[in-house]
């Protein structure tokens, strides 16, 4: 006989039930609604106006409602007919680029990139989880590389864990460009450079430079000035290394710290804010090994700062 132990009342009204969603690529322009009642002559015309009206439509990958979406050839119309498409939302993380094994994102200044052991909640890496296990509670997230928590900017996840094993193993290889913006205090003598040398830690968890390379990691930083006015200066700063905290220790360094970085010589600034921006990610796709390219605006509060 079975046992009724661990029935809860309501499980079976929440087990999760996975998307069916219908595919329907467009050979002619046509308003949405009518390329809807051709395309799936089964159901009713009141039934498609339901499915238009619970956000269950999306035309080219984003959800529409309005019965006279117009539709161009090359599209595609995709309809779930479980529940709504969701759109990602978040004030301060925007989803750039979404596909079945990567995630890339553009984060605000002041989130985390992951958890600690204090916090939890609130991070660019619990907010993603979430969202991708509101397509299936089996859906995962994996962290593949972190920015600083005010640095903003363009960041990559892993949805599958070949994807990121890939790309965690083969790093150097596999990331062709990763080019931030930063605003310093002063003005380089030189208006291009490199800067190399090798980092370590100290019990206070701040890095910095070490002559000695078995007392730390080689990293190299490259940098050209793109704006010069008011005691500040705008760089382009590309990476050769990615080591923890490797701009912000050797523009210190230089002697031009960033703006608003109090931790490593810098001094308060009017936009609030550290000036660091990770403005192009540029990588070779884990599975499909095509070449993504993503790059994102200069931060208005950076043209302030030296405008």
């Amino acid at each position: 006989m079975a046992t009724r132990q661990n029935y809860k009342p309501g499980a079976e009204r929440s087990r999760f039930k996975p998307d069916v969603i219908e595919t329907y690529p467009v050979a002619v322009p046509s308003p949405l609604l009518e390329f809807l009642i051709a395309a799936m002559p089964d159901r009713k015309r009141t039934n498609i106006k339901e499915l238009l009206k619970h956000s269950q439509v999306a035309v080219n990958g984003v959800p529409v409602t309005r019965h006279d979406t117009p539709l161009n050839a090359g599209d595609t119309v995709k309809v779930n007919l479980v529940r709504e498409f969701r759109v990602f939302y978040h004030r301060r993380l925007k989803l750039v680029y979404e596909d079945d094994d990567i995630i890339v994102v553009n984060k605000g200044y002041g989130l985390l990139s992951m958890g600690t052991d204090r916090i939890k909640d609130g991070t660019a890496y619990s907010i993603l989880r979430e969202y991708v296990k509101w397509g299936n509670p089996a859906n995962k997230l994996f962290i593949v590389h972190r920015l600083d928590r005010d640095t903003s900017g363009l960041m990559m996840f892993a949805k599958t864990l070949e994807a990121k094993e890939a790309m965690q193993h083969n790093w150097n290889n596999m990331v062709l460009n990763r080019e931030y913006l930063a605003v310093v205090e002063g003005t380089p003598a030189e208006p291009e450079g490199v800067i190399r040398s090798y980092l370590t830690e100290n019990s206070q968890h701040e890095v910095y430079s070490t002559n000695k390379p078995e007392e730390g990691q080689l990293a190299i930083t490259r940098y050209r000035t793109l704006k010069s006015r008011g005691g500040k200066t705008l760089l382009a700063v590309e990476l050769d290394t990615g080591r923890k905290n490797q701009i912000r220790v050797h523009l210190k360094e230089l002697g031009h710290p960033i703006s608003g970085d109090r931790r490593y010589g810098g001094s308060p600034n009017s936009i609030h804010r550290l000036a660091l921006h990770a403005r192009t990610l540029r990588f070779i796709h884990p599975v499909t090994r095509q070449e993504m390219n993503f790059t994102t605006p200069i931060p208005a509060s950076f043209q302030e700062l030296v405008k």
